[in-house]
């Protein structure tokens, strides 16, 4: 599982609006092949809970800045990019952690 070291900063909890205006670099913030399977299957549940659930995750990311946190819906998930709400985007490879709350792996809404 991902997790923020104990070394990290807290992560600055943005607006998913603020998202657009962030650059991103192109360096990988994970190490390990297996931290970067498992980011894309933590992006990809994180998915089916806003879709299904309706439901929002926790994403720790960093961008040129530092590390930064939104709760926002994840709609969809690319090889590339994760896509929120009117088409903003995160690059995955930019995602140190998705999180999802426990409550909202109740029942769908229907």
């Amino acid at each position: 599982m991902n997790t923020i070291s104990a070394n990290s900063p807290v992560p600055l909890t943005i607006e998913k609006e603020y998202i657009a205006s962030l650059h991103f670099p192109d360096q990988e913030v994970l190490i390990s092949p297996e931290e970067i399977k498992q980011r894309k299957a933590d992006a990809e549940q994180g998915s089916v809970i806003g879709n299904g659930y309706r439901s929002k995750v926790s994403i720790s990311f960093k961008d040129a800045e530092g590390l930064k946190q939104v709760e926002t819906t994840i709609w969809a998930v690319t090889n590339k990019r994760v896509i929120l709400k009117n088409n903003m985007t995160i690059p995955l490879h930019r995602i140190i952690k998705v999180k999802a709350p426990t409550e909202s792996l109740k029942y769908p809404t229907i």
